[in-house]
């Protein structure tokens, strides 16, 4: 009976060695992994152009995350998101604003992603 348990113990510590084999050989393929995946994020987040338009707010729908912005003569929506979500409550319609907008690879406009009221111009003071 002794016989038979001690060799029942050499097979259990025989599997439970070669169970360890495998996942120490994918622990360097993992790490691997994991450290080319911040690089990709980043050459995503550099490849995103964002460029800043002067406009005048128009609209924010809480619900479906728009904003709308007239630039020019023209009326633009594109969905907010960021700090442009947060920013757009407290603006009114009407008020002068700069928008940061995130473009694709092509140009075109994908969302907004910061809004900032647009500095005050300060009238020219006469000179006495």
């Amino acid at each position: 009976m002794k016989k038979l348990a001690l060799l029942l113990s050499f097979a259990f510590v025989a599997g439970v060695a070669y169970a360890q084999t495998p996942a120490e050989k994918a622990a360097p393929a993992k790490a691997a992994a994991q450290a080319e995946k911040p690089a990709a994020k980043a050459e995503t987040k550099a490849a995103a152009k964002t460029h800043d338009v002067d406009a005048e707010f128009v609209s924010f729908d809480a619900e479906k995350k728009t904003v709308t912005l007239k630039v020019g003569t023209e009326s633009h929506g594109a969905p907010a998101e960021g700090k442009a979500l947060a920013q757009a409550k407290a603006l009114k319609a009407g008020q002068k604003v700069t928008a940061t907008c995130r473009d694709s690879a092509e140009g075109k406009h994908e969302a907004v992603t910061a809004i900032k009221a647009a500095a005050a111009e300060k009238p020219a003071e006469a000179k006495k």
